[in-house]
């Protein structure tokens, strides 16, 4: 993890274009069991974030970074949403401060941000929310720390293992957010949230695969 905030825009870029992509399909998801507001909400943080790529990517470090990342989308996506990615970011400023940002202290950071989300949310894995995606992600990431310095491993398995966490919650019956009032009914549908965090998660992976030397 020696690449700098420079890759911000780059990554902000690729973020948006993908949900751009998928908006048809993402609102269509959350018209089935949800408020169908994700896209429009999750647009307002990202235009906001490109509009600020300049700054971000002159930041000294990535804690820097991670906290206007966190502060933005907090006070712009609004909502369950803009709370929840507000705290994965704001959590992992405050846990890298003073920190070689190495790729192992990466992975605990990583980790810290996405316990806080879980404690924020109320939520953990298998409840049909962007969780489903964030935590094998993270095992998959501490796998990968435990046998190596690098990140090469992960940056080739975490887009697989967060199509699987995106995929395994249209089996899932949900128990938050408004798609819990249906019960049973909300099972057979992917969940929105889960589908963006994966969508944001492979794009930014792919950022990183195209700026890290091969392990």
């Amino acid at each position: 993890m020696s690449l700098t905030p420079a890759l911000l825009p780059d990554m902000i870029s690729a973020v948006a274009d993908t949900i751009e992509q998928n908006a048809e399909t993402i609102t269509a998801l959350d018209q089935a069991i949800g408020d169908g507001d994700h896209v429009i909400n999750l647009r307002r943080g990202i235009q906001a974030l490109l509009a600020q790529r300049e700054e971000l990517s002159q930041m000294e470090d990535w804690p820097s970074a991670w906290q206007k990342i966190g502060m933005t989308l907090m006070s712009t996506v609004g909502g369950a949403s803009g709370s929840l990615y507000g705290t994965l970011f704001l959590t992992m400023s405050k846990a890298g401060r003073n920190q070689t940002l190495d790729f192992p202290a990466f992975t605990d950071i990583f980790s810290q941000g996405v316990e806080s989300v879980k404690q924020r949310g109320k939520a953990d894995a298998g409840e049909k929310t962007l969780l489903d995606v964030l935590i094998p992600v993270t095992a998959c990431l501490c796998q990968a720390a435990a046998h190596s310095n690098t990140c090469a491993d992960a940056l080739k398995n975490i887009p697989a293992v967060a199509i699987a966490g995106m995929e395994a919650t249209r089996d899932m019956v949900a128990s938050k957010g408004r798609a819990s009032f249906l019960g049973e009914r909300s099972r057979g549908h992917i969940d929105a949230g889960a589908k963006t965090m994966q969508l944001m998660i492979c794009a930014v992976v792919a950022v990183l695969a195209e700026s890290t030397p091969p392990a």
